[in-house]
């Protein structure tokens, strides 16, 4: 990491901190990785692990749909998103979200070209509902993909996130059947097992628990699968997975397709897995402006807390120079970040740390643009979500 972020010092010399910038090489040697992780099964890309058009191209082509059996598809995590990414040439874009946005479904209603494009997720009638409020009268059949549970429970133990109500096979086949008797095509399947594909393998009893999840979710994915085929017949998307569990779930042959983001810039949140070797690509700089001891350098700016429960986990790492550290009492702060450490004392007024965040697209809401830097040094200076005017 020392190399890459020498490289990106060297090519951003010019520039005044604070500012992001992402090292091409690493980020491509990412995107090979997670292909071959993935062993032939088609990886999606999710944009709010990106939140850069630039990136999405580099991933997908200009097109922002890509191909078979590397990277296809986008799931976005906002209708609005998905709209303006179909503008832009997406022709395969799954909302990984039910949407409520009665403005963007009357949209999408009136747009033939999104309707083919963009896969609407539900998990309840009460969603279906209001989606076909929002269409009016017509006779239109959005598509939609149904959000099944992937958590693992052991007994009143809920191991993962909190997501659909749907679990079993009856509770997916009785949605998919309300869905096409409301006019929909039910198109699809989604699985997020977020307790596998989001935690690291920090200890034996969290890796013992990820292998259980695994085997229950093999066995109850495929008969959730087989009963909403049973209703709707053939489906065209089975997705599951994230960058924490390419391998995991492209191995079950009823999965068509996983879905990745944050491998492609690793976070901090990815550094202890065992899957796959870590290889940062994106991180931000600040510049110092203040040494309050000897011993101590703050810095401009720097509270860019990731989301998630609050801790240690969720705050950003200072990691060049290296051998420094936050301060307990303070962190990274609104306006000013302090650091300690060996190497503190030699960082001068107007001298400049570099850090990694702890989730991956979350640092473009903090930025307008991003530097990319190629291998031979040369940059490409290229706007976020937020700087091309968009905040979903």
């Amino acid at each position: 990491m020392t190399s890459t972020l020498d490289r990106l010092d060297t090519a951003t010399a010019d520039l005044d901190p604070p500012f992001a910038a992402v090292d091409l090489a690493t980020l491509r040697r990412n995107a090979a990785d997670l292909v071959r992780r993935a062993g032939g099964t088609p990886v999606r890309v999710a944009s709010k692990s990106v939140r850069c058009r630039a990136v999405l191209e580099e991933v997908l082509g200009a097109d922002l749909t890509g191909s078979n059996g590397t990277f296809r598809g986008i799931m976005s995590y906002s209708l609005r998103e998905a709209l303006w990414l179909v503008d832009l040439g997406a022709r395969d874009v799954l909302l990984g979200y039910p949407t409520v946005d009665r403005g963007a479904l009357a949209e999408l209603a009136a747009r033939p070209d999104a309707l083919d494009a963009i896969t609407l997720m539900v998990d309840s009638p009460a969603q279906l509902g209001l989606v076909r409020d929002a269409f009016g009268t017509g006779t239109v059949r959005p598509r939609v993909c149904l959000d099944v549970d992937a958590s693992l429970r052991i007994g009143p133990v809920h191991l993962g996130v909190r997501r659909s109500p749907l679990r079993g096979p009856d509770d997916a086949a009785q949605l998919a059947r309300c869905a096409t008797t409301a006019g929909f095509t039910v198109v699809g399947v989604m699985f997020y097992e977020a307790q596998i594909a989001g935690l690291p393998d920090s200890s034996l009893p969290v890796r013992l628990v990820k292998r259980a999840s695994a085997q229950e979710l093999a066995t109850r994915r495929g008969l959730v699968v087989d009963a909403v085929r049973a209703t709707v017949g053939d489906l065209e998307i089975v997705n599951s997975g994230g960058t924490g569990s390419l391998e995991v779930s492209s191995a079950d042959p009823v999965v068509t397709e996983v879905t990745a983001g944050s491998g492609l810039y690793v976070p901090t949140l990815f550094d202890r897995y065992r899957a796959f070797t870590p290889h940062p690509a994106l991180f931000f700089v600040l510049p110092a402006v203040r040494k309050p001891t000897p011993t101590i350098t703050t810095l401009f700016g720097g509270g860019y807390i990731a989301s998630g429960p609050a801790g240690p986990a969720r705050v950003p790492k200072p990691v060049h120079p290296a051998g420094l550290r936050l301060l307990r009492n303070e962190g990274a702060g609104e306006v000013q970040t302090p650091v300690t450490g060996r190497a503190a004392s030699d960082i001068p007024i107007g001298g400049r740390v570099w850090f990694r965040h702890a989730k991956a697209g979350e640092l473009c809401e903090r930025f307008t643009h991003l530097h990319l830097i190629d291998e031979d040094g040369s940059r490409h200076t290229v706007p976020t979500y937020r700087g091309e005017g968009h905040c979903w």
